[in-house]
Parts: C-alpha cells; sequence; structure tokens
C-alpha cells in the first residue's frame, strides 16, 4: 500500500453556496473539478486523505501535523458556521509521517492540546480544509483526515515531505491520498485581493503548465522571484505534495483553472502509475548533497575532522583513535563544545566551561562522542545517520566577569549564568539569537534557574571551527 492519489485543491470561500450565494456559480468549474477530484479519489481506494493547508498553524522549517483525535471545523468566519465538518484523524498515520519526515531531514512536529496552548494556535480546520472538503463530501467521500501545516523554506528540502508521506503509507499498510490546497496568484486584476501583480499571470500559467506534463523537477526549482512575486498561497503546498510521486511516472491532468476574482483557482488530478526510478528527483537531489558534503569535508578543520572520526569510530564499535599529528596550538587546555547538526537541524551539542583533560585536542574527542551519544535532548546517534552529520566546534577563551547586558552581544560574545551551584552556559552567533535578554533567559533556563532569582555573569568568546 501506498499514495494511490494526489492532487491540488483551492479553497475559494465563495465557491460555497452558504457563503457566496449567488456569486459562487461564477466559479462553477472549480466547482465540478473539485467534485471530480473527489471521485477520483473514491476510485484510487484511497483509505485515508492527507490534506495540507497553508492557512493551519505554520512554522518556517518545520511542519506540523494536526494530532487532535477528532478533526473539527466550519466556515463561520465567513457567515457560514451551518457548513461544519467533523473528521476522524489518523493519528497512527500521522506519527508515522512525523517519524519518517524528521529522519529525511524535513522536521515534522505533532500538535497536541498543549502545543495548542504553548503557542496559541488553533487546530480546528482551517478554511483550506473546509472548502475543498466540502465538495469531496458532496461527492460521497468519507475517510479519515490528517491534518497538515504547509512549511516554508527551501523547496528541495519540502519535496522531502511527501517522500515522508510514501514511506510513511508503506510502512503502515495504508491506501493514501495526500492534497495539496492552495491558491495561485492572488493579484490577477486589478480589483484582485492583493491589488494587481504584473506577474501573477506568468506565474500561474508557467505552474499550470508544469502540473499538466507534470515535470516535476520544473516546479521544484521554480524562479524564487516569480513565485515571490506572484501573491499565491499554494506553491509550497504543492512542492510538499510532489515529493510522494518521486520516483513514479504520472497521470497528471488539470481540471479546472479559472480566476473570475482576481485569484487564480487550479484543480489537479496526478495519479502515481509504474516505478521509473529515472523520474526521482530525490536521488538527485541526494547525489548533489553528498558532493556537497564531499566538499565541504575537504575542507575541514582538523579538530572538526577529528570530532568526526572519533563519533563515527565509536558509534561504529571501533575504539576512537587517538589524536596524532596534533598540531600545537591544540596541545594546550581549554574548554571545548562540540555540536552536531543533522539537515541543519541540531543533533547534539555538549561541551566543557572548564577543561577536565590536558589538551584540546582531547577535549574535542571526549565531547564528540557525548555530544553524539550523551545529549539528554536526543536520541543517540544511529550508524545509519553519520553521513548526514555535519559538526562545528568551538574552543572557548577565558570567561570574565560582567555587571550588565549592556557588556554582551549575542553575535560575538557567549555568556554564563550563574546562581549558587547552578550555572547555564549559551554559545555566541547561535540562529535565531540576537538579543542579550534572549540569550540570558535561555541560559537560564538550561541552568534551571527562574527569572527572579538573581545571577552573576560571565561573558567569553569562542574561536570556531568547521
Amino acid at each position: 500500500m501506498s499514495v494511490v492519489f494526489c492532487g491540488v485543491c483551492p479553497h475559494p470561500p465563495i465557491a460555497v453556496p452558504e457563503v457566496g450565494g449567488s456569486e459562487a456559480s461564477e466559479v462553477s468549474d472549480t466547482q465540478e473539478a473539485l467534485l471530480e477530484l473527489g471521485r477520483r479519489i473514491i476510485k484510487s481506494g484511497a483509505e485515508t486523505v492527507v490534506i495540507i493547508s497553508p492557512h493551519a498553524p505554520v512554522f518556517r522549517d518545520v511542519v506540523g501535523i494536526n494530532l487532535s483525535p477528532q478533526l473539527k471545523g466550519d466556515l463561520g468566519y465567513f457567515q457560514a458556521g451551518n457548513v461544519r465538518y467533523l473528521a476522524d484523524n489518523d493519528p497512527a498515520l500521522a506519527r508515522e509521517i512525523s517519524r519518517q519526515a524528521t529522519d529525511l531531514g524535513m522536521p515534522a512536529i505533532l500538535l497536541t492540546e498543549e502545543e495548542e496552548r504553548q503557542y496559541g494556535i488553533n487546530l480546528r480546520l482551517d478554511h483550506g480544509v473546509v472548502v475543498p472538503l466540502y465538495f469531496l463530501r458532496k461527492a460521497k467521500l468519507e475517510t479519515p483526515l490528517v491534518h497538515v501545516s504547509m512549511a516554508l523554506g527551501q523547496p528541495r528540502k519540502l519535496y522531502l515531505f511527501g517522500i515522508a508521506v510514501r514511506r510513511a503509507a508503506e510502512k503502515m499498510g495504508r491506501r493514501v491520498a495526500l492534497l495539496a490546497s492552495g491558491d495561485l496568484s492572488h493579484g490577477l486584476t486589478q480589483d484582485a485581493p492583493g491589488g494587481y501583480l504584473p506577474r501573477g499571470k506568468d506565474f500561474d500559467s508557467l505552474l499550470a503548465g508544469l502540473l499538466a506534463v507534470p515535470d516535476v523537477e520544473g516546479i521544484v526549482k521554480m524562479d524564487p522571484e516569480l513565485v515571490a512575486q506572484a501573491g499565491e498561497c499554494g506553491y509550497h503546498s504543492i512542492v510538499m505534495m510532489l515529493g510522494a510521486l518521486d520516483g513514479y511516472d504520472v497521470k497528471a491532468e488539470v481540471l479546472s483553472y479559472e480566476g473570475p476574482f482576481g485569484v487564480g483557482y487550479l484543480v489537479a488530478s496526478l495519479e502515481p502509475e509504474g516505478e521509473n526510478p529515472e523520474k526521482s528527483l530525490y536521488q538527485k537531489i541526494r547525489s548533489e548533497g553528498q558532493a556537497e558534503r564531499a566538499r565541504q569535508r575537504a575542507g575541514e578543520s582538523y579538530l572538526v575532522r577529528l570530532a568526526r572520526n572519533t563519533l563515527e569510530s565509536h558509534v561504529s564499535g571501533s575504539p576512537p583513535p587517538a589524536p596524532v599529528d596534533v598540531p600545537e596550538e591544540f596541545l594546550k587546555s581549554a574548554g571545548v563544545f562540540v555540536s552536531i547538526k543533522k539537515h541543519g537541524n541540531l543533533r547534539g551539542c555538549i561541551g566543557t566551561i572548564e577543561p577536565v583533560t590536558s589538551s584540546i585536542a582531547e577535549e574535542v574527542s571526549a565531547n564528540a562522542i557525548s555530544a553524539g551519544i550523551n545529549d539528554p535532548r536526543f536520541q543517540p546517534v544511529r550508524k545509519d545517520e553519520l553521513d548526514n552529520l555535519d559538526y562545528s566546534v568551538d574552543v572557548l577563551q577565558p570567561p570574565e566577569p560582567i555587571s550588565s547586558l549592556h557588556q554582551l552581544d549575542p553575535f560575538k560574545y557567549g555568556v554564563i549564568v550563574r546562581s549558587g551551584w547552578r550555572s547555564g552556559l549559551l554559545l555566541p552567533n547561535l540562529e535565531g539569537i540576537d538579543s542579550a535578554e534572549e540569550q540570558v533567559r535561555i541560559a537560564r533556563q538550561k541552568a534551571g534557574i527562574r527569572p527572579e532569582d538573581p545571577v552573576k555573569l560571565e561573558r567569553f568568546e569562542v574561536v570556531r571551527y568547521k
């Protein structure tokens, strides 16, 4: 069992008669195409529908998957609260998609009531799901749903999500339909919701043509400037969906396209046929990634190469090699942090404020193993992950006490906070941390120091090796 059907569906509330009234008939082609999409999903034998929406809670580089036991939504925001739906979730499939996506390098988090409270998000079905669902139900489609939040980020990375859905479907033995909800340009006319966008029609025409072939690689590699200038909300969802078709011949059909209200509404059907390895964009992405990693490793610093070799030997069951031909500057002692990332996401970070070995080289070897195996935030690194790991090493310079946050610069200095026997450290120049206040807050949190507890502050510089 696998992904047996893919589709693109717009979500104009005005297409629902209870919202649009007499104007709904102006998108009759879209209405009929969505009904046909539902009939084709039924014919495919899909047991679960996974739908990606740009109007669910969106995180930049992370896919959100709704884990609510039952999925509820309506069109009350559009004065049609009587259009409401209750659908069963498929939590086992949702969890497996999350595991597969994260393992591939497209992190996916499961969203529950706890995240709803923590992030102030709403897990009710949004109109990006409810509008298509209106027509799918009219077509007599009744299946569990998996409600997915579109993510932003690099298209090549988003593409991995569809591959994850297919792998999850295969592992769970499910016949799955994967739908990308999204409208095309919002700026086709002078009175369009987004105002007139001169390149909107170009974007819609190109994307429709590429979907009709389909030219998956052409879509994933579309000019980002054209995408940005189109004022659309469907491109990223479509790219995420397309990964499910990787390595397959595909029967594709654009069922309708229209834009009477200045917004492009496209409905497309994509049915996987036989496997065709020559159609695998993923293999091209992997090959390009491997070539890039080879270039990176050829330029690795001594300490990073030492960290990598040490952890790889440990995980593979061989005795870690003793540091050899150590440059003179690494024979002295210092605190060291080893950071490990996988697909750009932190995979482990362990270090020492004060040295516990006789040299920086020995400190790196010890902390590389700890970062890969003993970081309590992560499972130990597995052997099959080693090729996808990137390392950096920070050698700490002696810390100095400071009396004020004004003496910190999160891009230049790391910070140590101390309160009694507790201490917390945060390295400098970390992604997403651009203020001293945030730097200290996180260091306090790591040490279990309450916001109101008095602390002593120290700053330090590092020499970072990559």
